[in-house]
């Protein structure tokens, strides 16, 4: 059984029309890492680029200090700003040699490997956000639903995704735009743009429109721990990890 609270999120590809989004659950024992590789798994990251996790810390304490006491006692106790010693924004990174390339100096980083996501967010309704691919800038805005526990829930079946809508994105396609660009192109399946597409991806329909919330859930139970060897050990993926992130299972299954 899940011996640990189960949070429950919600998360959005930013700035992206039609919405691409998932409804998940996870331990709240995860480390800030795992939860990071929870979500790149969940919108098709490929663990080819850096990333980090923002947590607004501030805003975070204020509002769960508000839902617990109204806001007219919060008003009352809380009317000077209270919290001067809680940074704005916590950034929690794998810590390597470029963790401090793409931000400034007097940025304070913690190591995303060594804490746990029930001591970074409590309450709902938390927020935090996923920046991955500083080049193409995307990022995934995460807000906490829901705090539960359930005896019935083994822990082997976490994490796992209940619903959402929308593939994920396409590694260097270059951010939100070239996403925007490349589903037009696979729509109207005509013009350069869809022959270079096409050519790229070895592909002829791609409906980044589609969402197959049986295959995630597979692969939310393994494909973690391979991005853990990738980032955290330098490690290359094995046949039997290229296999998953590939997806060739899904062809193995199509020829029986």
């Amino acid at each position: 059984m899940a011996s640990q609270p189960i949070f429950e999120f919600y998360a959005e590809l930013r700035d992206y029309t039609p919405k691409i989004w998932r409804r998940f659950q996870v331990s709240n024992n995860v480390t800030m890492a795992r939860f990071g590789y929870i979500l790149m798994t969940l919108f098709e990251m490929q663990a080819s680029h850096l990333f980090r996790i923002e947590v607004p810390a501030k805003e975070n304490l204020s509002t769960s200090l508000r839902n617990r006491l109204g806001d007219a006692e919060y008003n009352r106790m809380f009317a000077d700003d209270p919290f001067d010693e809680v940074e704005e924004i916590e950034i929690f990174e794998i810590i390597t040699e470029d963790t401090y390339f793409y931000r400034d100096e007097d940025d304070k980083v913690y190591d995303a490997t060594d804490h746990t996501l029930k001591h970074v967010i409590t309450s709902t309704p938390s927020k935090l956000s996923l920046a991955y691919d500083f080049g193409d800038n995307w990022w995934v805005d995460v807000t906490l639903e829901r705090v539960f526990k359930d005896d019935n829930l083994p822990g082997r079946l976490l994490p796992r995704v209940l619903e959402g809508e929308g593939y994920g994105i396409v590694e260097n396609c270059g951010g939100v735009g070239g996403l925007t660009r490349l589903a037009q192109a696979f729509k109207m399946k005509k013009g350069s743009e869809y022959d270079e597409y096409q050519q790229w991806l070895s592909m002829k329909d791609f409906d980044l429109e589609t969402f197959d919330i049986e295959d995630m859930n597979f692969r939310l139970l393994r494909v973690p721990r391979i991005y853990a060897d990738i980032y955290e050990y330098n490690l290359e993926p094995t046949e039997r990890s290229m296999n998953i992130l590939e997806r060739r299972y899904l062809t193995k299954k199509k020829s029986r």
